[in-house]
């Protein structure tokens, strides 16, 4: 079984940065990873996903150039750094915990999710 605890949210005025974290408790070192969010009124949408090694990584267009997913498989962490942020970036920003193999842009390829943390950005 896999628990996952995001953190880091918070309010932050365009162009800031923002750094998630979340805490894994179970084996996921072999899982990847993704960070997911969700705005009001719109479906759950793919952010970033990082390999279980941590040596792949992939981004969506949306957050390109302005998002860092990392991984610390010692520690149980992943962590996402947030720059440049945007107003449209506000949603709530869940990580997920995967399975080898499946696509990481659908959250149907995820078993294990955090309960969200709320990131607003303000313009």
């Amino acid at each position: 079984q896999v628990q996952l605890v995001e953190s880091g949210g918070g309010l932050v005025q365009a162009g800031g940065s923002l750094r998630l974290s979340c805490a894994a408790s179970g084996r996921t070192f072999s899982r990847p990873m993704g960070w997911f969010r969700q705005a009001p009124g719109k479906e759950r949408e793919f952010g970033v996903g990082i390999s279980g090694t941590g040596g792949v990584t992939s981004y969506a267009d949306s957050v390109k150039g302005r998002f860092t997913i990392s991984r610390d498989n010692a520690k149980n962490m992943v962590y996402l750094q947030m720059n440049k942020l945007e107003s449209e970036d506000t949603a709530v920003y869940y990580c997920a915990a995967g399975r080898v193999g499946a696509p990481w842009v659908k959250t149907t390829s995820y078993d294990y999710w955090g309960q969200g943390t709320q990131v607003t950005v303000s313009s």
